[in-house]
């Protein structure tokens, strides 16, 4: 069962930082979880709002300021917001890592990275996954793209992931985790699709979905699985 760090160790050092992520790797994950959006010269922004507003000292949309006036904020008085290319190299292969698409218009430069450190870098594909909320999104990323892991995100119907993780082949279905029961995680099971449940933190909780024999586990505290 593999041990993923939500936007890095979440629980412990401020989401989405290379602190947080460099916390998790001292935890010995097994992947981290982090969200990106386009900055307005499209570099791939870790970052999981759309605005800037509830995580760092400024204000703006992600997608109006450019990667220098990103830099210049600070998260918590102290980090600044990291590009995916900062992650991925301090990442340096030690974890696999999920990267979530917050927006239609990251697919294909997801895509164009993913490729880039496959082919010059020597990651494996099997060493990312993609996951989005936005299903059109990841069909872009289908339709790019035959070997890149999909994980199909979703916190209503359970039913309906599983349809379009078949229809356009994902590796995996990262479901909010109350709606897990053990039947339905056999069913994705059965079909040759992951689970990958996010967000547990409560001890009773992670016991509990432990307990469906799902594939991983999305938490803030990785030191808790």
């Amino acid at each position: 069962m593999l041990k993923i760090g939500h936007r890095g160790a979440k629980g412990f050092e401020p989401e989405n930082t290379l602190i947080s992520f460099q916390k998790a790797l001292d935890l010995k994950v097994d992947g981290i979880e982090l969200d990106v959006h386009l900055s307005l010269d499209d570099e791939l922004i870790v970052i999981h709002d759309e605005t800037i507003d509830r995580t760092t000292n400024g204000n703006g949309f992600v997608k109006t300021l450019s990667l220098s006036e990103l830099k210049a904020f600070r998260i918590n008085n102290e980090h600044e917001i990291p590009t995916l290319i900062e992650v991925l190299d301090l990442v340096n292969q030690n974890c696999l890592v999920n990267i979530e698409l917050k927006s239609y218009e990251t697919a294909e430069k997801i895509v164009v990275l993913i490729e880039k450190y496959v082919s010059e870098k020597n990651w494996k594909y099997n060493q990312f996954i993609v996951s989005s909320f936005d299903w059109n999104a990841l069909q872009q990323v289908r339709f790019l793209s035959e070997e890149i892991h999909i994980g199909v995100l979703t916190e209503t119907d359970l039913d309906l992931a599983l349809a379009f993780a078949k229809f356009i082949q994902a590796r995996s279905i990262h479901p909010h985790f109350h709606l897990l029961n053990k039947e339905n995680v056999s069913k994705i099971q059965s079909k040759g699709i992951h689970v990958f449940p996010w967000t547990i933190n409560e001890p009773e909780d992670i016991e509990k979905i432990k307990q469906y024999n799902i594939n991983g586990i999305i938490t803030d505290f990785p030191d808790r699985i």
